[in-house]
């Protein structure tokens, strides 16, 4: 008498073809299935038995009084990871704890790496990553990994570190009076920073005496559209978020455009400024264009005549002046 029992275990992985292989063996110890597969097991029995059961432990799933012979199946399961710390924000210079636990047959192994930004020196091979004191540079996702012989299964967490603003040190900025003029501002800090303007000990609100003030992110602009004689000073940019602030300095200074007059006084200056030796350079190249028919010549040494230093500034003043 043959009996055979189908075993139906849940949906997962592709169906093998090992249980069947193992169908016609009349005794059958351990059988190895994935779960999800299918597998048939089957009861030969000789022409005297007149009774047969199938047992699982104590249940009884056929009964016919059979003689007992075991039959051990082992049922593979991939890993899953079943309890994973939730997505953190801490401050910067706390301890984190990462946790991520997962079953499976045969027990699947656990690691942690740092996946972006990557980081191969942030990485375990336990289900706990511990990162004592942590930086802002330790942001970022970190991933779990679960596996064993049969597959693998990963989930991430999102690190967040927050930390007060560091402010880049500000430039200062040289405008024409009248024109427009842009002072800008860089904050880093998580959360954003929220940012302030200072002239002086007076804050600047938007829209105050032609000043526009635009926050975007991590910069700042205080825009002048028409710049004044008051505008000109010393300018302060704060960045603040719940952890702290930084401030910088920045000067609007004005800028003065060259006339005429002031291009004349420029090289009067630098003529003044001059050595004899610069001025007899100087007048020796002026007097080389002076030397032909028209030319004064000494009349005892039969050599031009030499410049003193007043004539030699007057004359190259005299060129200067031509030039207006």
């Amino acid at each position: 008498m043959s009996l055979r029992l189908l075993f139906l275990l849940p949906a997962g992985l592709p169906v093998r073809s090992q249980g069947e292989s193992q169908s016609d063996n009349k005794q059958m110890d351990n059988i190895t299935i994935r779960q999800g597969e299918t597998l048939f097991l089957s009861c030969l029995q000789g022409d005297f038995v007149t009774h047969t059961a199938w047992l699982n432990r104590s249940s009884i799933l056929l009964a016919a009084d059979p003689e007992p012979h075991p039959v051990h199946i082992i049922v593979q399961v991939p890993p899953k990871i079943v309890n994973l710390s939730k997505d953190l924000v801490v401050n910067e210079g706390s301890n984190v704890t990462l946790m991520c636990l997962a079953n499976g047959k045969p027990e699947p192994a656990i690691g942690w790496r740092m996946l972006s930004p990557s980081d191969d020196s942030l990485s375990s091979d336990s289900e706990v990553l511990e990162i004592p004191f942590i930086s802002r540079y330790r942001a970022g996702v970190y991933e779990c990994t679960a596996s064993n012989d049969i597959a693998v299964d990963t989930q991430t967490v999102e690190l967040t570190v927050n930390y007060p603003p560091s402010v880049s040190d500000g430039r200062d900025v040289g405008v024409t009076l009248g024109q427009r003029g842009v002072l800008q501002c860089e904050a880093d800090a998580v959360p954003e920073a929220d940012f302030e303007w200072y002239r002086d000990d007076r804050r600047i609100f938007n829209d105050f005496d032609g000043i526009e003030i635009e926050d975007a992110g991590a910069f700042s602009k205080l825009t002048f559209f028409n710049v004044s004689e008051t505008d000109y000073g010393n300018y302060t940019c704060v960045a603040i978020n719940k952890l702290g602030s930084a401030n910088t300095s920045i000067i609007l200074y004005e800028i003065i455009e060259p006339t005429s007059s002031t291009l004349l006084q420029a090289e009067t200056a630098s003529v003044l400024e001059m050595t004899s030796s610069d001025l007899e350079q100087t007048a020796f190249e002026n007097n080389a264009l002076l030397e032909g028919p028209g030319a004064v010549q000494d009349g005892n040494s039969g050599t031009s005549t030499v410049f003193t230093p007043t004539c030699l500034l007057l004359v190259v003043l005299l060129q200067l002046l031509l030039k207006f």
